[in-house]
């Protein structure tokens, strides 16, 4: 498959920079002026909820620490970085959006899964990698579709044990996704050639890592969510049952 040298750019580079090597990784924060002035004032609009400025110091950590730097080298790095906004920001950026009455999650989940396994193409993924703009539409589709699936699940209204299931198939995609990248018999993205081995891995080795990550780690912040659900429905017929009692 064409690398992204075969697509026109619009911004060329790397967001972020290039990867750093392992002793210079603590250096590698990001302070791009734009990203902290969004991020300040995306904290600042949702200052009285606890979910929401968590979700802020999620961004942060996933755009301002070296994680940013070190997902344009290593695959496994951007997974992680992928995961916490999809799974971690995201539920809790749709937490602290206004009650609203639940649509059907099933169309918001269809859109949040078409996108990630999209940009998981390896000629999508080379290219917004390669170009900034893209890069930005990569990162923020993926964060306002998976909120838009969070709070269509996680919404009032929603049938008990419904936003439990959600999440459950939620994180069956991503594992599915995790084993075909696991189990890949070569290295598929262009833009993690090199870098990898620097760190002491294969770029195959990178991308089998990056698998496992979505199969095991990834699945923490899905059962937290789950749990989450699960005490909410509790209390929730809890109460019903105390007042028909």
């Amino acid at each position: 498959m064409d690398g992204p040298q075969a697509f026109p750019t619009l911004l060329p580079g790397l967001y972020c920079g290039e990867a750093p090597a392992p002793d210079g990784l603590w250096s590698a924060w990001n302070f791009d002026p734009l990203l902290l002035a969004a991020l300040t004032v995306l904290g600042w609009a949702l200052r009285r909820s606890p979910q929401g400025l968590a979700g802020v110091a999620v961004l942060a950590v996933a755009f301002v620490s070296p994680l940013c730097a070190l997902s344009s080298g290593l695959f496994s790095a951007r997974t992680v970085h992928h995961i916490l906004l999809v799974a971690v920001a995201a539920p809790l950026l749709a937490l602290a959006l206004p009650r609203r009455a639940t649509r059907a999650a099933s169309l918001p989940f269809v859109g949040a899964t078409a996108l990630l396994w999209f940009w998981h193409i390896p000629a999508a993924y080379d290219l917004a990698l390669s170009d900034m703009a893209i890069y930005w539409v990569m990162q923020l589709t993926l964060l306002l579709s998976a909120t838009a699936f969070w709070r269509a699940a996680l919404g009032p209204g929603q049938h008990p044990g419904g936003a439990l299931l959600w999440a459950l198939a939620a994180f069956l995609q991503m594992g599915f996704l995790g084993a075909l990248l696991t189990f890949a018999p070569e290295p598929l993205y262009a833009a993690h050639a090199v870098a990898p081995m620097g760190w002491g891995l294969t770029p195959l080795a990178d991308q089998q890592l990056a698998g496992l990550i979505m199969w095991v780690p990834a699945g923490l912040p899905y059962v937290g969510v789950m749990a989450l659900v699960a005490r909410r429905d509790w209390r929730a017929a809890t109460g019903m049952s105390d007042a028909s009692a």
